[in-house]
């Protein structure tokens, strides 16, 4: 089997295991807040500090899902806009990591204190510190990433699936009587056997 004809099957894991890592990672600590005045610290998850993880995970789960079952035309369409997720998710990965991600944990640092404002805000963290949750789907936008440029080297390779959910009109000719066996395919097909 050549890498253009498992191109679907690396492709449609890729996207449903990224998705997955993105889904779980939303729910687990991404940041931890250090408080300045002696208080516990301020778990942040991920579905907080990077308000799309959680909508974007579930479209790439169901890319993912709807790829196994696609044309080509929307292949690549689906190839594209996992490539432009992955680069989105990664790029606001990142800016979490690299910077003191003030504005990625205000909304709950306002709710567990009831402080609001900036200001504010900035009074009560001491420190912001990254758990292992950001890097783990860091390592998931570049598995989609992955996924959606195998889908656009290999799509046109792809064999034509998704016959068994078309509802294209089949014609049967009957050279006898119908018994209950062509009576139930034509009703599958959606036509009226008793006509």
């Amino acid at each position: 089997m050549t890498f253009a004809q498992r191109g679907r099957s690396l492709s449609v894991s890729g996207f449903l295991l990224a998705g997955a890592i993105g889904i779980i990672s939303s729910t687990q600590t991404w940041l931890t807040v250090e408080r300045a005045d002696a208080g516990e610290a301020i778990l942040v998850p991920g579905a907080s500090a990077l308000v799309l993880l959680a909508p974007l995970s579930l479209a790439v789960l169901a890319l993912g899902a709807a790829l196994s079952i696609s044309g080509k035309v929307v292949r690549l369409v689906f190839g594209v806009l996992a490539g432009a997720t992955a680069l989105f998710l990664g790029w606001s990965t990142l800016q979490l990591l690299l910077a003191e991600p003030f504005d990625a944990v205000a909304a709950t640092v306002t709710e567990v204190t009831g402080l609001a404002g900036g200001d504010a805000v900035r009074e009560v963290v001491v420190s912001i510190v990254p758990s292992a949750w950001p890097f783990i789907a860091l390592v998931g936008w570049a598995l989609l990433l992955l996924a959606s440029v195998v889908v656009l080297m290999t799509w046109r390779g792809w064999k034509v699936g998704g016959r068994r959910y078309r509802t294209d009109h089949v014609e049967v000719a009957h050279d006898g009587p119908v018994d209950a066996v062509d009576s139930w395919d034509e009703l599958s097909r959606g036509t009226d056997p008793t006509r």
